[in-house]
């Protein structure tokens, strides 16, 4: 079955724009290593509860200025973030 040449176009910039994310996603969780290490070696907690708030809030607005659901990236970041939490819990059990 053949794809329209609208529609093919439409997905390559989608699957391009996913491959981005990918490789943010990526960058981001090599600072977030960074900062795991950091929290480790200084004996502070996993989790920064005021600063994901801050986070949340910062990401809501961005969200609603650029025409996203702010709960659907609400609910992408606290994904993140308890990935990046469970990470710095293995570096600090590594230490």
């Amino acid at each position: 079955m053949s794809v329209p040449e609208q529609l093919a176009s439409y997905r390559a910039s989608i699957d391009n724009i996913d491959a981005a994310l990918v490789h943010l996603l990526a960058e981001r969780f090599k600072i977030t290593q960074a900062v795991g290490r950091f929290k480790a070696e200084a004996g502070l907690d996993a989790s920064d509860p005021g600063r994901e708030d801050e986070q949340i809030a910062r990401l809501r607005a961005l969200a609603e200025e650029s025409g996203l659901d702010p709960g659907f990236t609400e609910s992408f970041l606290r994904f993140i973030v308890s990935e990046v939490i469970r990470h710095h819990e293995a570096i600090a059990r590594e230490q």
